[in-house]
C-alpha cells in the first residue's frame, strides 16, 4: 500500500479558546482532530466545550495526567468514528 499524504494536506496545529469548568483555556491541535472532536461532540449530541470537558475530567483523574492536547488526541484514536451501514461516518 503506498504511503500518501492526507486527502486535504498536511497542517499545522491551529489554536482555540475553549471554556473548561467556567474558565477559558487554549487548545492547540491540527485540524483534522478539530474536526474529529467536532464529529464526535455532534455523534453524542455535546457542545464541543462539554465533551472536551469530559475529557478533561478523565485526564486529570490519571495519576500522572499528560496535557489536554495529548489526552484529546489519544481519546480520538481510543474512540474512533463508527461507520453505519448507510456509509456515514459518526464518531
Amino acid at each position: 500500500m503506498p504511503i500518501t499524504p492526507p486527502p486535504t494536506g498536511f497542517h499545522g496545529p491551529v489554536k482555540r479558546s475553549v471554556t473548561i469548568a467556567g474558565h477559558q483555556t487554549s487548545i492547540s491541535l491540527e485540524p483534522l482532530f478539530w474536526a474529529a472532536l467536532e464529529a464526535a461532540a455532534t455523534a453524542r449530541a455535546l457542545p464541543l466545550n462539554a465533551l472536551i470537558a469530559a475529557i478533561d475530567a478523565l485526564r486529570i483523574a490519571q495519576s500522572n495526567p499528560p496535557n489536554l492536547a495529548s489526552a484529546l488526541r489519544s481519546w480520538l484514536f481510543a474512540n474512533p468514528p463508527v461507520v453505519n451501514e448507510n456509509h456515514s461516518q459518526q464518531a
